[in-house]
């Protein structure tokens, strides 16, 4: 037993009585929830908190209204939404396209470069239709454009980009199909660059090119050295899946010399990576490249536009680092940095200024989405209960009684991380007893309950103290509860399950509440996987994330900055589809700021088990013949059994998700 430390402990807090402080009760405003969730900065002025405590989006920034997320989800409610709930402020991805290309607009005048800036959207970033038309209609009068790296991609890149004045980029290996696909493009006029990723790639564009009839625009992506950082830096530098090294792209030019086809050579292009925090990585791939297209314009070529690839970060955490969620740099000083370093070396090697492409996805439509989602259960790790109910008596077991000891040195007790080693001692001990058969359950479900209980007195005794050690610092993190919340991992946030993605995670209403309780969140999957255990800090990765109780009331929260690459990312991991959405514009003329311009219905029961080869017919007729055959074994009346069919036939209709309802939902996804 723990006789000797719980002795020590006992005689050294006889000599170290201290008075408690008395508490000073503070008033928990909106500001101090700003503060803890760091929402002033990641929200890049689209979001904020209001004075009733609910998370407000301004789609425009200071340019238009506020909309309260808790009014666009009682919105979706009304027309028969159940949560997770996908909202997209459309106007936010309009007000992005413009930021990005006035951004270039101004470091072109600042700079004074003689030529113009043309971006281009990648479709692979979030392929949904609205979401690529919104920025085509936003980008119209900048000529902004579309990057492809798929054929389906291409196919939907040649009808919905209508603007002539526009690009359509094709990165990513082709076949002769895509290759034929994006000249038939440029022969109705598009203006389709082929962007090179392998050698002989140049001598099939050749070859079709002249089967029909059209000169092909084409590019070279070149292998830079330079490489970025965070957590897509494997995909830059010389070791780096796509690109031509510096002999390669001289044999792509010498085959275009051989067939007089050197001024279809347009554009070099260069990538060094998603989401690029370190500002200086870019200037020195900025720089790289610029030097090729210099060298290859002194051989001769006619190149027209220096592609910057993607990259672009966003702050998810907020702290304006190097860290890899975050960025120590603007959209201006970015757009600054490539224009000042295109123009510096370009007037070092007296070559004519391109026209400067850059391929910003993640920055033009992260911000848009918002997932809410609804946190319906609390697994704490200690709870009241009569079964867990202690008294200070003979009749608890010893074991008990030392812990119960324990728990009244806490207030007095001058080292406290003395009575966690002693309590630790303790807590090994009832395994040892519990693993011989010398400690039954009830007592050893008392021993668990009251240990989590003198952990959080510690950890609380620490807080005020100041100094916390290290091996704390992990006792507070085990402390968190785990919110049960309603929705798949897999399917709305993959990149976080993937590749530790962090995002901004907080409640959308009661900021006006001092939330008390740390905790991780869990989804509705089977997979233990399927939790989320790190979270944005300002100076570390936070293992949890500060929240209200749960009470009678819904409580939600919202996943935010989440648009780019997780609506396509998505798997359907046990069979848990696509989630409702609504599409949300500003309008001061409604009552509310704001209208639901579209709302798109999540995926059913019945279409994730057809995109899995199961046939609702098929299925129905075959529970037919279950139900029929307990009929007529006399197990069910035919009257039950018809109730029971319509039951399961009506189910395939419902919501993937968790309804809002207790019982079975009488239809689709209303609750």
């Amino acid at each position: 037993m723990a006789q000797p430390i719980l002795k020590e402990v006992e005689r050294q807090s006889s000599h170290s009585q201290e008075i408690p402080s008395p508490k000073v009760e503070k008033i928990w405003t909106v500001s101090d929830s700003d503060r803890l969730y760091n929402i002033s900065n990641w929200g890049s002025s689209y979001f904020s908190v209001s004075e009733k405590g609910e998370v407000l989006s301004s789609p425009l920034q200071q340019e238009g209204g506020s909309i309260s997320l808790m009014d666009v989800v009682q919105a979706a409610k009304e027309k028969g939404l159940n949560l997770p709930l996908q909202i997209r402020f459309q106007d936010i991805i309009r007000h992005r396209v413009r930021a990005i290309n006035h951004a270039f607009r101004n470091a072109i005048a600042e700079h004074e470069y003689k030529n113009v800036y043309k971006g281009v959207f990648p479709i692979k970033v979030n392929q949904l239709r609205e979401v690529v038309e919104e920025i085509l209609d936003a980008g119209k009068e900048f000529g902004h454009g579309l990057e492809v790296g798929s054929k389906p991609e291409l196919v939907a890149g040649l009808s919905i980009n209508d603007n002539p004045e526009s690009l359509i980029i094709c990165n990513g290996y082709k076949d002769n199909h895509f290759i034929r696909m994006a000249l038939l493009g440029q022969k109705v006029g598009r203006q389709v660059i082929f962007v090179v990723e392998k050698v002989d790639e140049v001598e099939r564009i050749i070859k079709i090119a002249q089967q029909m009839e059209v000169e092909p625009m084409i590019g070279i992506r070149v292998r830079l050295v330079s490489k970025s950082s965070g957590k897509w830096a494997d995909s830059s530098g010389e070791d780096a899946k796509f690109g031509l090294t510096a002999s390669e792209a001289l044999e792509a030019w010498e085959s275009l010399q051989e067939n007089k086809l050197e001024h279809c050579l347009k554009m070099i292009h260069f990538h060094i990576g998603s989401q690029v925090p370190d500002i200086m990585n870019i200037k020195q791939a900025v720089r790289e490249a610029t030097r090729y297209l210099a060298k290859f314009i002194q051989l001769g070529a006619k190149l027209e536009y220096l592609d910057v690839g993607g990259g672009l970060a966003i702050d998810y955490d907020g702290s304006g680092t190097s860290f890899h969620s975050s960025m120590n740099y603007s959209l201006d000083e970015y757009a600054s940095t490539v224009v000042y370093n295109i123009k510096d070396v370009c007037d070092e090697e007296k070559v004519p200024y391109p026209i400067i492409v850059s391929e910003s996805g993640r920055s033009t439509v992260a911000h848009h989405s918002v997932l809410v989602v609804e946190a319906f259960a609390n697994v704490e790790k200690s709870h009241e209960s009569k079964l867990m109910k202690v008294t200070d008596s003979d009749k608890e077991h010893k074991i008990i009684r030392d812990i119960l000891t324990l728990r009244r040195k806490i207030p007095h007790k001058k080292n406290i991380l003395e009575v966690y080693h002693a309590l630790q001692q303790i807590k090994e001990e009832s395994r040892r007893l519990f693993d011989v058969g010398l400690l039954d359950l009830v007592v050893k479900a008392k021993v668990e309950n009251l240990y989590w209980q003198l952990a959080e007195q510690i950890v609380t005794k620490f807080r005020q103290n100041g100094h916390i050690p290290e091996e704390i610092l992990e006792l507070e993190n085990s402390l968190s509860d785990q919110y049960v919340c309603n929705f798949s991992i897999f399917q709305s946030l993959l990149d976080n399950w993937a590749i530790g993605q962090l995002f901004p995670i907080i409640p959308i209403h009661r900021l006006n509440e001092e939330p008390v309780n740390r905790a991780t969140l869990v989804d509705i999957t089977c997979d233990s996987e399927g939790k989320i255990d790190e979270f944005i800090d300002m100076h570390d990765v936070r293992e949890f994330v500060p929240l209200h109780p749960i009470g009678k009331e819904p409580y939600y929260l919202g996943i935010f900055l989440s648009g780019a690459y997780q609506d396509i990312m998505g798997d359907e991991h046990n069979l848990f589809g696509k989630t409702n959405e609504v599409h949300v514009f500003l309008d001061p003329d409604e009552e509310s700021g704001f209208y639901l311009e579209e709302v798109i219905r999540g995926s059913t029961i019945e279409h994730v088990l057809q995109s899995t080869q199961y046939d609702a017919n098929d299925l129905v007729r075959n529970f037919k013949r279950v139900v029929d055959a307990a009929i007529k074994e006399d197990r069910i009346k035919p009257t039950l059994g018809m109730k029971l069919l319509d039951e399961y036939r009506q189910a395939l209709g419902d919501y993937t998700y968790l309804a809002a309802d207790e019982g079975p939902p009488s239809n689709g996804q209303s609750s």
